[in-house]
């Protein structure tokens, strides 16, 4: 149930769900996170739905994570954005780029890919196998050339973070061969029609902010603060995640599942076993959120 919208807020944060599942306990950290620290900001707190990428995403999950989100206490400002009503403006940034004859079509496999690419920090990087080679197909990727050039980002855990744009990144998609909109373009023209100024997302995305700042400052767009909190790990040390087949949180457990997140985040001495409402200890977490506290490594116990 979106909260009544709050206007002229400078701070403008943001949680932005793929709805291929219900939330899980890592992706409740996640949007805990941002939650808390938009309001201890005095900001707005925006909900987008990642469902551009129509095969993995149904819409009994978007309306579940909508519903999970709203009884713990997470109430959203503003109308919900759907990514898959807008691809008209993504297609629009993308011309751009074609026509400005910064990307090219690539025809790499994934096993191709699998082969050549190169182990890089934030994941492996483009061999730029079809760079220079003029492909012409239509059922073909299209990847953004970058050149050699640093890019960094201050963030408020991890300090600053730079890496070479052509070694540590690579050329990457911009449009899939199916036709749709790749991630990161699509991210960036959602952040800058929304007016997200703080980004808080988990630190395996520190590679994707990167990636979508040099967008950010190609098309002259604001450049947001950041914050990467640590993926929660499982007991056995894998990211939890919907493809590790994750445990969705229940509504019937909110109060429970928030003091069990916010201890993770390091954020308040709330005992186990405590039933407050969810109302009071959200109010108590956003008076007391300090991003210093956030552990260096979220695990759960094996």
């Amino acid at each position: 149930m979106p909260a009544a919208p709050v206007p002229d807020m400078p701070y403008r944060g943001r949680f932005a769900p793929t709805p291929s599942g219900p939330l899980h306990l890592g992706s409740l950290v996640t949007a805990l996170a941002s939650y808390l620290a938009a309001r201890h900001a005095g900001g707005a707190w925006l909900l987008r739905v990642d469902d551009i990428d129509g095969p993995r995403c149904r819409p009994e999950h978007a309306d579940t994570i909508l519903r999970q989100l709203d009884a713990h206490g997470l109430h959203w400002d503003e109308a919900v954005r759907y990514q898959s009503h807008y691809e008209g403006d993504y297609q629009a940034a993308f011309d751009t780029l074609r026509d400005q004859g910064r990307c090219y079509r690539c025809i790499c496999t994934r096993a191709r890919l699998a082969e050549t690419s190169q182990p890089g920090v934030d994941g492996p990087v483009y061999a730029g196998t079809c760079r220079d080679t003029g492909h012409a197909r239509v059922d073909s990727a299209w990847r953004l050339r970058v050149p050699h050039q640093a890019i960094a980002l201050d963030d408020r855990i991890h300090g600053r973070i730079e890496r070479d744009l052509a070694r540590d990144i690579g050329d990457f998609v911009i449009r899939r061969a199916d036709g749709r909109i790749g991630y990161q373009l699509a991210s960036v023209v959602d952040e800058q029609q929304q007016g997200i100024t703080d980004l808080v997302r988990g630190a395996d995305l520190i590679g994707s902010s990167l990636r979508q700042k040099y967008l950010m400052q190609h098309f002259g767009f604001a450049v947001p603060g950041f914050l990467h909190i640590p993926v929660l790990l499982d007991g056995f040390g894998n990211k939890l995640s919907k493809q590790n087949h994750a445990t969705p949180i229940h509504a019937a457990a909110a109060a429970q599942n928030l003091i069990r997140g916010l201890n993770l985040l390091g954020q308040a001495a709330f005992a186990a076993d405590w039933h407050g409402r969810v109302d009071e200890i959200l109010a108590r977490a956003v008076r007391n959120w300090n991003p210093a506290l956030i552990p260096r490594r979220l695990g759960l116990p094996a």
